[in-house]
């Protein structure tokens, strides 16, 4: 053997050394693949963006921090939210008052070094509380054993004005794509698209609005630019000033990565947040609209140059039923279709289920739900959303506050519902429930003994097909039907990695 190949195994030797063994092997084609399937790991890190909350004075705010425990997750671990920048120029402020500028920064300096919640160790939910219009947004990183599954839920309860009620949104991941159909630029609503970066870089976004007839013009919404760790907030109406009931939103990132949500704020009918629908699709799910639902608007957009024809069904606690009068929707390319459901749910728990009548074409989807009647209706919206997968969870629910939706759309299904400790104590609970197909069940959650606080639940697929779940959570005014709903996708605590062996024979050839 050659000199030179000696000295290049043993540097490789050295190298495996140091790096933990990790080498790639050949394929060898001699025999049958016997290689093992990848492994399933905890993530080692989570980042996680909250939206500014309000710019109502009257908001108050509370932040729930929860990270489920993960077998084989890392022993130590820590978890931290800390304050985004904003521009006051761009953002959603603007109100103009008659405070002294010099301690308007101190008091929002104050805010910003002194975090709302001091995340906990994996298991024990902590809960933080703000009031005001000055409540900044936040941008949080988990590592470790803190970092699978890692939730933070931000719920504001604004008591008069535009947007009065309960909004509530799941603190997300950054991301380069977002989807939001059922925003709009009517007459009485106030729309605002939030956008927060995470990272070192500035991150540039366009912001493209869809309507009745297609792509609204606008140049304003091009290139925008995010500073590194800071929070810009954009006015629906000053991208383009043609008032549309029904728009769907796409943020596409040119460069960097961020988190995106939209704030939608009624002058009747409350507000709350829209967060992003699942990617497009042909077979879609709207999991957990509350049966007492008074009015059900469906919204969709397909961002192909194909026409979708769609067949409309609802998984009630019986089985699929097809709404009367809403067999079928037809979405047009490029367009924005919305469509009046009523109520469509009549008392009982459902989820919408979408399929292709014909050919399978990608749709994005999400409904607005109001409850209640007259001067005492609020409003909420529930996107399509992916399955529970291996687990999901949500963080701040209230014992006598809480509706937790199931829905098994293809195939019969065992879930496991585990309730943590509350944040000021009480101990855990679990159960475990069996869904029919075709069918949705506003499930009789778990509650921990001596609960004392808010906790969270983490629902874990068992066995048998796809899940998909909602959280309802509904407000303290007795006088106004106050609600707020969070869907419940896979956390994507675990990731899957190749196994690998170690083969210097690379090194020869």
């Amino acid at each position: 053997m050659k000199r030179t190949t000696l000295s290049l195994i043993a540097c490789a030797t050295a190298l495996a050394a140091v790096t933990g063994f990790a080498a790639v092997s050949a394929p060898d084609d001699s025999g049958p693949d016997t290689a093992a399937p990848a492994a399933r790991l905890p993530v080692e890190r989570t980042s996680l963006l909250c939206p500014v909350p309000s710019i109502s004075d009257l908001a108050e705010t509370s932040y729930t921090s929860f990270t489920p425990v993960t077998k084989g997750a890392d022993e130590k671990g820590s978890a931290a939210l800390v304050a985004a920048e904003s521009d006051d120029a761009t953002g959603a402020g603007g109100k103009g008052d008659d405070k002294d500028e010099k301690g308007d920064k101190d008091e929002k300096d104050e805010k910003a070094e002194k975090p709302v919640v001091q995340p906990k160790a994996p298991g024990t939910p902590v809960a933080g509380k703000t009031t005001g219009a000055d409540t900044p947004a936040l941008i949080g990183t988990a590592e470790g054993g803190s970092a699978p599954g890692w939730t933070v839920q931000q719920t504001t309860e604004v008591a008069a004005g535009t947007g009065r009620g309960l909004q509530g949104v799941n603190c997300t991941a950054p991301d380069t794509e977002f989807w939001f159909p059922g925003a709009s630029t009517a007459t009485g609503r106030t729309d605002y698209v939030h956008l927060t970066n995470p990272d070192d870089s500035a991150a540039v976004v366009d912001i493209e609005l869809y309507g009745k007839d297609g792509a609204l013009k606008s140049t304003v919404g091009e290139g925008v630019t995010v500073p590194p760790h800071a929070t810009e907030s954009l006015l629906l109406s000053t991208l383009s000033d043609v008032k549309q009931t029904d728009l769907t939103v796409h943020v596409g990132v040119r460069s960097g990565r961020l988190g995106a949500a939209v704030q939608a704020l009624d002058d009747k009918t409350g507000g709350d947040w829209l967060t992003a629908a699942a990617d497009p699709a042909s077979d879609l799910v709207v999991p957990g609209i509350p049966k007492d639902a008074t009015a059900v608007r469906l919204v969709l957009f397909t961002p192909g140059g194909t026409d979708a024809d769609l067949k409309v069904r609802l998984a009630s606690p019986t089985g699929l039923i097809t709404p009367a009068g809403h067999e079928t929707v037809h979405v047009k390319a490029g367009m924005t279709t919305g469509v009046d459901l009523g109520e469509v749910t009549r008392g009982e728990a459902g989820s919408l289920v979408l399929t292709p009548t014909d050919r399978s074409v990608p749709v994005v989807a999400a409904v607005r739900v109001v409850r209640g009647k007259g001067d005492e209706q609020e409003s909420a919206f529930i996107p399509a959303s992916d399955p529970v997968g291996a687990r999901a969870t949500a963080a701040d629910n209230l014992a006598k506050s809480t509706t937790l939706a199931l829905s098994a759309p293809d195939a019969a299904a065992k879930v496991k519902v585990t309730a943590s400790a509350g944040t000021e104590g009480g101990t855990t609970a679990t159960k475990t429930y069996t869904l029919k197909a075709g069918t949705t069940q506003n499930v009789d959650a778990p509650v921990p003994a001596g609960l004392k606080g808010s906790y969270a639940l983490t629902v874990e697929t068992v066995s048998g097909g796809p899940v998909h779940a909602s959280r309802t959570l509904t407000g303290t005014d007795d006088d106004v039907a106050s609600f707020t709903v969070q869907t419940l996708p896979d956390d994507r605590g675990m990731v899957s990695v190749p196994n690998a062996d170690e083969d210097l024979s690379v090194l020869q050839k």
